[in-house]
């Protein structure tokens, strides 16, 4: 996606409701006389308008900020870990041509946020960007409502990816010994054990964090090359026919599109994530253009890398009805390749790529809680959002985060299908924040309301990509309430979308009794705002 010609520059006229006007003026003067924050003069002036003060030393680059979101999306290696899943619906061809059907209209979500990102860089991302663009009258309650669907998202995203990593550890195992489970405590204490991993590097270690982000995106490029190259060389090809042509129902629905569409909800779970770097958009160098870019290249290459190994994996997993009656199916790729060795050396990248995944989703799930405890989104939001300059890391809303994931962990103790509810949430979560702030823009350039000057702008083409992100988003919401397959069971059954409308009444609750006298909205603070909430005159 290009930079396209920009909507205009917004007129500033400073409006401060937030009682701390002479602080964050302060700190910015602090800032432009050369201060150790690691911003650009355009850093500042977002910040500014934004109206918000400068927490966090910027020591993320272009290269450390790409490396963040590639490694979290990581495409490639959950095509193989989870995108097998979807074979019950669609077989070989219907997943195929669904999957490129799929990021080609999920591209429109991505390009929608990384403008809006650029228009408001903010650790927020979602819910400020519904407070800032929203109408007037709901700009509160909506952005409340975003901020803890948002944080929702995140936290079973966290919980996922150690889910994840831990059933890596299994499937390395079950390699040489096929009849080998772990006992759900075992499980358990295994993901807690790889929690406890990230919050060291998210503390401790989080000096290195920016280093570490370069290493993981050139390691996620070398992975691939050698996992393409080994799964060529070695496994044995099913045909073309069945790889592109040959489309199957065994999902038990009444026709073979019912059953495909249903499949483009796992094809969106191995391309989510391209918003990870907005929450930690404050610690990036030239934040309003590199995150941004970084958001939409990084799609571009996982998207890619992703295609390429979909077709690798679909022309080497063996026959369907193999890949569908086995527990791990990317095992049975693998294994294709004829050698114990190469299977298990194969995991142990997956495992260490997707390892340092976690390590993002951590960051990403305590800065949003961070952002939103600033705003006073949570009871308790004071202690949340501390920040401690020294290490440059708000630990508390890193260990509150870990806390909360290490709950959700612990559900699998009691049942691994109430557990899998819970982290089946992430989509339904961040798909309805995506919803409600494209959908917030999109009305705006209805009505020819002036928007904030972007520098990575869709220009003429923000109207019809907008539309198209805002219906296509609301397509997948309904999709993902449905069951894998028909007849459903009770342990079959989707349960997610009732966990998700019961966080939305607690929400509410929360919000009656604290949102409403203790949470300010994030438009209270940006600068040319009127006291209506309404964006003064664009400049042209």
């Amino acid at each position: 996606m290009e930079e396209l010609a920009t909507m205009g520059t917004v007129e500033k006229v400073p409006h401060d409701t937030s009682g701390n006007a002479e602080e964050k003026a302060d700190s910015f003067n602090e800032a432009e006389e050369g201060s150790s924050w690691g911003d650009t003069r355009q850093d500042m002036i977002d910040m500014r308008r934004l109206g918000k003060k400068q927490e966090f030393v910027r020591n993320f680059g272009f290269l450390s900020t790409l490396g963040f979101v590639s490694i979290y999306m990581a495409t490639w290696e959950f095509v193989l870990v989870s995108l097998s899943v979807g074979l019950i619906n669609g077989g070989f061809a219907g997943l195929f041509w669904m999957f490129i059907g799929t990021v080609i209209c999920y591209s429109t979500i991505v390009a929608s946020l990384a403008e809006m990102e650029s228009m408001a860089p903010t650790s927020g991302g979602q819910y400020h960007w519904v407070s800032e663009f929203a109408p007037p009258q709901y700009q509160k309650w909506l952005s409340y409502a975003s901020g803890w669907m948002s944080t929702l998202g995140w936290l079973a995203s966290v919980s996922s990816s150690t889910f994840v990593v831990t059933t890596l550890i299994e499937a390395m195992i079950d390699v040489t010994q096929a009849d080998f489970g772990f006992p759900r405590w075992q499980y358990t204490l295994i993901m807690l054990a790889f929690l406890v991993l990230t919050i060291f590097m998210n503390t401790w270690g989080a000096k290195v964090l920016p280093m570490l982000e370069v290493v993981s995106l050139f390691g996620h490029i070398a992975g691939f090359i050698i996992t393409f190259i080994a799964l060529w060389a070695m496994c044995p090809r099913n045909s073309a026919n069945d790889v592109f042509l040959k489309v199957v129902n065994n999902g038990g629905w009444s026709n073979v599109g019912t059953s495909c569409l249903i499949s483009q909800v796992t094809v969106i779970y191995c391309n989510l994530g391209s918003d990870s770097i907005v929450h930690i958009s404050e610690e990036v160098e030239d934040a309003s253009l590199v995150v941004p870019r970084c958001m939409w290249w990084s799609y571009v290459l996982n998207v890619f890398l992703g295609i390429l190994m979909l077709i690798t994996m679909l022309f080497g997993i063996g026959s369907l009805d193999d890949a569908l009656n086995s527990t791990a199916p990317y095992l049975n790729l693998f294994d294709n390749t004829g050698s114990t060795g190469m299977a298990i050396f194969l995991s142990v990248i997956l495992f260490l790529l997707i390892l340092s995944g976690n390590i993002t989703a951590l960051a990403t799930a305590s800065r949003e809680l961070w952002a939103f405890s600033r705003d006073r989104g949570f009871p308790f939001s004071k202690w949340i959002s501390r920040m401690n300059h020294k290490q440059n890391i708000p630990f508390n809303s890193v260990y509150l985060t870990s806390v909360a994931s290490g709950i959700l962990c612990i559900i699998n103790l009691g049942s691994t299908l109430a557990f899998n509810i819970v982290v089946s949430l992430s989509l339904l979560g961040l798909l309805s924040t995506y919803m409600l702030s494209i959908g917030c823009v999109l009305l705006k350039r209805i009505k020819k309301e002036p928007l904030p000057h972007a520098r990575w702008s869709l220009g003429r083409w923000g109207l019809p990509i907008n539309a198209f992100a805002f219906l296509y988003s609301g397509f997948v919401l309904v999709f993902s309430c449905f069951p894998a397959q028909i007849p459903v069971t009770l342990s079959s059954a989707n349960w997610a979308p009732v966990v998700w409308v019961g966080v939305i009444v607690v929400a509410l609750g929360v919000y009656l009794f604290h949102g409403s006298k203790h949470y300010t909205a994030p438009v209270s603070f940006v600068e040319g705002r009127r006291e209506d909430g309404m964006v003064f005159q664009t400049v042209e």
